[in-house]
């Protein structure tokens, strides 16, 4: 709600994001995380974002305001607190997600090491006159050959992207 008021507000008063963000000596990069909702303005910038829109906080934050408050500050606090924590479950769900594709990436690449350890190269015994054997053992003579070669790199990154997406406490 935050992130479409920003984007409307900017728009009815015809300002680009470039030219907001100049008004509020950030980057345009940051504007424009706070109209995905990627991010969230802190309390004083979001001060000064309602001065630039010539808007109350209040309305940036979704609410209609019959009268003012005296713990406008607080109020905006707290709903900037509800934001937060919602990206924070994003970026947790975000990491889970990862982690889950680094396990099951470990995984298969072991899997695979092992099939072929296993197999011990079943098609060099094959007979190449034939043509569709012979595509099919040069196949599979590609795909170990590239495996072989690729399954250390790939298993070395998925298990230095868990180590880098664990959780710290």
């Amino acid at each position: 709600m935050l992130s479409e008021n920003i984007k409307a507000m900017r728009k009815s008063k015809g300002l680009s994001q470039q030219e907001l963000a100049i008004a509020l000596n950030v980057v345009r990069q940051t504007i424009s995380k706070w109209e995905q909702g990627l991010s969230v303005p802190d309390s004083d910038m979001l001060i000064s974002l309602s001065e630039v829109l010539e808007t109350p906080v209040s309305t940036l934050l979704g609410e209609t305001v019959a009268e003012a408050k005296v713990d406008d500050l607080k109020a905006i606090s707290e709903k900037l607190e509800i934001v937060n924590l919602q990206l924070a479950q994003k970026r947790i769900a975000r990491r889970r997600i990862i982690r889950g594709s680094l396990v099951a990436l470990c995984s298969l690449v072991v899997a695979i090491s092992a099939v072929l350890i296993v197999s011990n190269s079943p098609y060099l015994s094959w007979n190449y006159y034939d043509p569709e054997t012979a595509v099919l053992g040069v196949g599979f003579h590609a795909f170990e050959w590239l495996f072989v070669r690729l399954a250390p790199i790939v298993l070395i990154g998925a298990i230095a992207g868990l180590f880098l997406t664990r959780r710290k406490a």
